[in-house]
């Protein structure tokens, strides 16, 4: 069978043709050769490796293979043939080049030597044509894709919640307001606030950094949903693991308990894991080989073991008596860091950990709680290398907890009504979990910086691109 069109680089290498007519179309990687022979090794984005273009120089003006420098964009026709050379099984020997974009050699920033992931974050706009990019960026896609195939082949309906809400989920207040005031002379009222009521939505009015409570009106209705969409945080975090913008997948389920909740969770992050090992081996191979050694085996560590379940009090017990020398103490009633977190999943259990029933203080005021009246119905699944992956728990389904707790947190009924009431009638058990997809990229890439794992990185002070 001949190839008909342009046909992308994974096309061909996945196909057994060869002495059959191509045109590829990309960007040049590396041009090396002699007087008598030149080799362009090329890359349209499609797969982490390239194709490699035999030219005769006597075939072509000594002027366009000038021109064809690392970055150059290239149409090329030829034929495809077995290669007679090591490294790749197949060849195209050029007939005919078209370039349709030069670049200029000693400006062009992506030259052959490698760069340091720092240098290339300020130049994001290009980075994508890099290997660890272009092969981050593919692993991307998939999970984006295995999300939604997971969800929809189990009875779960696709749910968008609004970008724009007057609510905060979490109560921390680090939110990104919305308004169309004018800021140099907003309208006040008559004790010097400023009037909100004259602003577009007619309150105060700030992007999501969650869609779970609407979420839960939507499985109150549907039974099971899932949202997939951008957050945002305003929280001044330099670090390696927090963005400004980043994006999150929240399952809610009706009639769902805490345990119905975690095997959800564990069943979901193993199947994605799955996924990307199934399919994206060329990309999680080279990533294994220039940044994480011991990346396959993690992955494979995550899908061969079953996840212990902890109480977060008997997690404590275990941290204190384990004699380890940790930066933050931690005493019953303290929110687990990072390290604590790895310890048990990675020294302790030696498996991924899920860790439930954690002190209400230390949690958002929509977990149910427990008969104790200390401890509420979350689970967070932690994972080696990054700690905490999923954050989940039963949702309070009683109006008169509810009620109460957002009293005790001096949080705004006026805004919660409409949560409020879903307690009021008909309320049902339920339950859910969010997933930061950045979170999820880090540790099935092996990346160790969540800004290298999305196209356009949002951190305080870095709005570029």
């Amino acid at each position: 069978m001949a190839f008909t069109g342009r046909v992308t680089i994974a096309q061909i290498l996945r196909s057994t043709e060869v002495d059959v007519a191509v045109t590829v179309k990309g960007w040049v990687r590396t041009k090396r050769g002699n007087k008598n022979v030149a080799f362009i090794a090329l890359n349209d984005g499609s797969t982490i490796n390239n194709i490699q273009i035999v030219v005769n120089p006597n075939d072509f003006p000594e002027e366009l293979l000038k021109n064809i420098t690392t970055g150059a964009c290239l149409r090329v026709e030829g034929m495809l043939v077995q290669s007679v050379g090591s490294g790749q099984p197949v060849e195209v020997q050029a007939r005919e080049i078209e370039i349709y974009g030069k670049a200029d050699p000693e400006s062009y920033p992506l030259q052959k030597k490698g760069h340091t992931l720092e240098f290339l974050r300020d130049i994001a706009y290009l980075r994508p044509r890099t290997n660890t990019f272009g092969a981050v960026l593919r692993i991307r896609h998939a999970m984006a894709y295995a999300i939604h195939k997971y969800f929809n082949d189990r009875g779960f309906y696709y749910f968008h919640t609004p970008l724009i809400t007057a609510s905060d989920c979490e109560g921390a207040g680090a939110m990104f307001e919305v308004t169309t005031l004018d800021m140099k002379n907003p309208p006040r009222t008559e004790d010097g606030a400023i009037d909100y009521s004259q602003d577009f939505f007619g309150k105060p009015c700030n992007l999501t950094v969650s869609g779970q409570l609407e979420g839960e009106l939507g499985a109150l209705a549907l039974s099971q949903i899932y949202t997939f969409g951008p957050t945002f945080r305003a929280e001044n975090s330099n670090t390696p693991r927090h963005l400004a913008e980043f994006w999150m997948i929240e399952p809610e389920m009706a009639f769902y308990e805490l345990e119905d909740d975690m095997n959800l969770a564990e069943d979901f992050i193993k199947y994605l894991v799955q996924y990307a090992l199934d399919n994206c081996a060329d990309d999680l191979a080279f990533l294994e080989k220039m940044y994480d050694k011991e990346l396959t085996e993690r992955l494979r560590f995550v899908v061969e073991n079953d996840f212990v379940r902890l109480d977060y009090t008997d997690g404590i017990e275990i941290l204190q008596k384990s004699g380890e020398k940790f930066e933050f103490p931690c005493d019953w009633g303290c929110d687990l860091q990072s390290e604590h977190e790895r310890y048990l999943v990675e020294k302790h259990f030696k498996k991924p950990v899920i860790l439930i029933n954690y002190p209400k203080e230390i949690k958002a005021f929509y977990m149910k709680q427990n008969e104790d009246g200390k401890t509420v119905r979350a689970m967070d699944v932690l994972f080696p290398k990054i700690g905490e992956i999923i954050g989940g728990s039963e949702r309070e389904a009683d109006f008169d907890k509810l009620n109460a707790r957002v009293e005790e947190l001096g949080m705004s009924k006026e805004s919660l009504w409409w949560y409020l009431d879903t307690r009021r009638w008909g309320s049902a058990p339920h339950s859910g979990f969010g997933l930061g997809f950045e979170r999820l990229l880090l540790f099935v890439t092996g990346m160790s910086n969540i800004r290298d794992v999305i196209p356009f990185p949002r951190t305080p002070k870095n709005a570029e691109f």
